[in-house]
């Protein structure tokens, strides 16, 4: 079989999870079963085919895997969010729709992607820029304390920081496919550790600052962490210097120890992660409520899950029992309705797209493919670490989204670049010479 009918054909199993979701949320809702649920799933059925056949037509010997997993995450998030609130789920296919549309655009527009290397200057500071938008007054969105987002009135709220992600890794990919053999060459021991020349490490310094002022001023300790993880395993593929990579964690340690004892807001999410039943921080308006319902909620779903809709959200005189069911705590959601087992095939779909991304990183032909592949397919699996890891109390709980299954516009339509980025690689790595 070839590699674009074994794509064809993965793309099965998302439309019959879509039809199995609406139709087991149809029966919990009203104990009667709708035909409504195998329209929805043939109209997502066939927008997938109709990735798919533009997929055969512009890269046909790209991965035949990632487009399925994504399309299965995707379905799954659909259900999922389906089940919390409707209305948020339409809105959720919508930019399903438009994530389609723009990785389309990005396919075409950068059908030569080795091109963004001689705009990287230009690419880092947009996407510095970007980062910088949510303390901008006016505009700037506030959630749970942390500026993650801008507003625009009438409009939608987006996330920068979203696409920030994949400036920052192009910028790196090129940078140190540039210079990574005079970080190599220029290298010197002192106290027994490998320290990179400074010289050339400078750009790589201010990625490590501007971690830190995300952590100061827009309060986003997931963001600063995918950021910065993002860049570190970049530079590992660059240097093959695993000395560089810890020079680099206990730096970001410093930095994260001595702002969150001394940066109030900081301190309050250590302390909530810390201590989430501490009588004192147990409350509807801070973090340790969450984090402990969240912790409450995976553990009556045991082994097995409560089953599909019979996750408890709200409290029974009104107000959120999970709060922000629908993105931070998505999570904790599904180990509470399907189990432990539901929530390990879950990540196992996300380590299948992440493995697969990896392989692309190996086949590339030239290294400015395999740093950017590499780097998309760290920050993306960092990203589900961090939210997945803040749900478990694993580190301290961010406003980071679960990829292509929380709700949230910003991060699927980015997420369909970032695929479109990756399946790009894919397709010139695996062409005939």
């Amino acid at each position: 079989m070839s590699a674009r009918n074994r794509e064809l054909l993965g793309l099965v199993p998302a439309s019959l999870l879509v039809t199995a979701g609406f139709a087991g949320v149809f029966i919990q809702r009203s104990n009667a079963l709708s035909n409504v649920s195998l329209t929805y799933g043939a109209i997502f059925l066939g927008l997938c085919v109709a990735g798919h056949v533009f997929i055969r037509m512009t890269l046909p010997y790209a991965d035949p895997y990632m487009f399925p997993l994504v399309a299965l995450l995707a379905s799954f998030g659909i259900v999922m969010i389906y089940r919390i609130d409707s209305t948020l789920a339409r809105q959720q296919a919508q930019w399903f729709v438009l994530g389609l549309v723009l990785f389309a655009i990005t396919i075409v527009a950068f059908r030569d992607y080795r091109k963004l290397e001689r705009y990287r200057y230009l690419i880092m500071l947009c996407s510095l820029g970007l980062l910088v938008l949510p303390r901008l007054p006016g505009i700037g969105y506030q959630a749970n304390g942390a500026y993650l987002g801008i507003r625009i009135p009438g409009l939608f709220v987006f996330q920068p920081a979203e696409f920030a992600k994949i400036g920052l890794v192009i910028f790196l990919a090129s940078y140190l496919r540039d210079t990574r053999q005079v970080l190599v060459m220029g290298a010197r021991r002192i106290l027994g550790i490998t320290l990179p020349p400074i010289k050339h490490f400078g750009p790589v310094v201010v990625i490590w600052g501007v971690a830190m002022v995300i952590l100061v001023v827009l309060r986003d300790i997931g963001s600063s962490l995918m950021f910065y993880g993002g860049l570190l395993a970049v530079l590992y593929v660059a240097t093959s210097r695993l000395s560089f990579v810890v020079v680099g964690l206990v730096a970001f340690a410093l930095g994260a120890w001595y702002l969150g004892t001394h940066i109030a807001h900081v301190h309050a999410r250590v302390e909530d992660w810390l201590h989430p039943f501490n009588s004192r921080l147990y409350h509807a308006q801070l973090g340790s409520y969450q984090i402990a319902n969240g912790i409450f909620a995976q553990a009556a779903g045991g082994m097995f899950g409560q089953g599909f809709g019979e996750s408890v959200l709200t409290i029974p005189g009104g107000g959120p029992l999970l709060p922000a069911p629908q993105t931070d705590m998505i999570y904790a959601v599904i180990t509470d309705e399907l189990g432990l087992f539901g929530a390990a095939a879950v990540l196992i779909t996300y380590l299948l797209f992440v493995a697969r991304g990896f392989k692309t990183a190996l086949l590339a032909r030239d290294s400015f493919s395999t740093l950017m592949t590499a780097g998309l397919t760290s920050v993306f699996a960092l990203q589900v670490f961090v939210i997945v890891g803040g749900v478990t109390r694993v580190i301290p709980l961010t406003g980071v989204t679960l990829p292509f299954i929380s709700y949230g516009g910003s991060s699927i339509v980015a997420n369909f670049v970032l695929l479109a980025l990756m399946l790009l690689v894919s397709d010139r790595a695996r062409r005939p010479a």
